[in-house]
């Protein structure tokens, strides 16, 4: 089969946009749950130097939450690779998709023509994913500081 060959494609491009969708999906929902957690930390009335280290903590934790929540999702692209039997191993899948989904580049692993569509659609699905992410931590940094600054004026 040749790369320009379409039908070859039909079932990566399912299986790509199947998992976009979960993907994206389950990190709104994610975001969700830690905006409701990162609302609630910051919410109370606490002294100036209290709410400062509380604002810097609850940035770091909402940037870990977020990288744990991107490799959940590398991991079910991973996992996708390895149940289609595209890559030889695991550690091979999880490094396949971790480079896919950051754009980074393969590292000398690629997919089978067959299923080439489907690691570009994995790349697609990280810009989306991390677009997600950036305006989240914007915004989370925002409310920490507009929070504190708050404080400061009282």
């Amino acid at each position: 089969m040749e790369l320009g060959d379409g039908a070859g494609w039909s079932a990566d491009l399912a299986w790509g946009l199947l998992l976009i969708v979960l993907n994206v999906l389950f990190h709104a929902i994610s975001l969700g749950l830690i905006n409701k957690d990162v609302a609630s930390r910051l919410g109370g009335s606490l002294q100036h130097w209290h709410h400062v280290l509380l604002s810097l903590c609850v940035v770091g934790g909402t940037a870990l939450s977020t990288a744990i929540l991107h490799a959940i999702e590398v991991s079910s692209w991973a996992a996708a690779y390895q149940f289609l039997g595209t890559l030889p191993n695991r550690r091979s899948a999880m490094l396949y998709s971790m480079n896919a989904m950051t754009s980074y580049g393969h590292v000398n692993l690629y997919l089978a023509p067959r299923w080439q569509m489907m690691g570009s659609l994995e790349a697609l699905n990280g810009w989306i994913l991390f677009g997600l992410t950036t305006a989240f931590l914007f915004t989370i940094v925002q409310k920490a500081w507009s929070s504190h600054s708050g404080r400061i004026e009282h």
